[in-house]
């Protein structure tokens, strides 16, 4: 097989949060929800990684046998220093920018929207930008879950390190669903395809 034939490697998707009990439920952690999503429908479990602080799941999306294979991670650093083990793994396994993909909260989307891109700026996303800086690009996919901004004048910080509202939980699970359906589509239909699909969707 020649360079030319060969099958791109795999995706690498990290899901951004904070590591303990005390920040699994905030709205910061909602891109490990996601992940644990995409685990549980796949029967799979993480474990340690070998060179990188975070935890792996190795395996596929997709018809089984035809899908993309996967590396499912999620960090177990503080957000703001995502980035060292982002790069670790990428390196471990070989993943140029371009097939990394960064699930994380977005304030400025609505809560209940999902939106994807390629590149661009963090919107003052700490654990964006230490990717960014890590990567030295930031040309890496984004699966951006929208948490919507805080009320009344509310600390930002503040606002993504609490727990989601009682309203908002009754639509948690749909949105988390949605999300690694973002996910998916992504990484099997590409990015334009992904987006056509998922930014015409009306916020519930």
């Amino acid at each position: 097989m020649s360079v030319s034939e060969r099958r791109p490697g795999p995706y690498l998707v990290v899901g951004l949060g904070n590591p303990g009990s005390k920040y699994a439920a905030t709205r910061h952690n909602i891109g490990q929800m996601v992940l644990d999503h995409i685990a549980d429908a796949s029967g799979g479990r993480f474990t340690a990684a070998r060179r990188a602080q975070a935890v792996v799941l190795e395996g596929r999306l997709g018809a089984p046998g035809a899908g993309e294979r996967v590396i499912l991670a999620k960090t177990t650093t503080y957000m703001n220093v995502s980035g060292g083990p982002v790069k670790a793994l990428a390196a471990y396994y070989d993943i140029p920018p371009d097939r990394v993909v960064a699930v994380h909260d977005e304030v400025d989307i609505p809560f209940d929207a999902v939106r994807l891109k390629l590149g661009g700026g963090e919107g003052g996303h700490n654990g964006l930008r230490d990717i960014t800086r890590a990567l030295g690009t930031k040309d890496y996919l984004r699966v951006r879950v929208g948490v919507g901004r805080p009320p009344g004048g509310r600390d930002t910080a503040d606002h993504v390190l609490a727990p989601f509202s009682t309203t908002e939980r009754k639509s948690l699970d749909l949105l988390v669903s949605d999300a690694a359906d973002a996910v998916e589509s992504v990484v099997l239909e590409g990015l334009t395809a992904a987006q056509q699909r998922f930014h015409s969707r009306e916020i519930r």
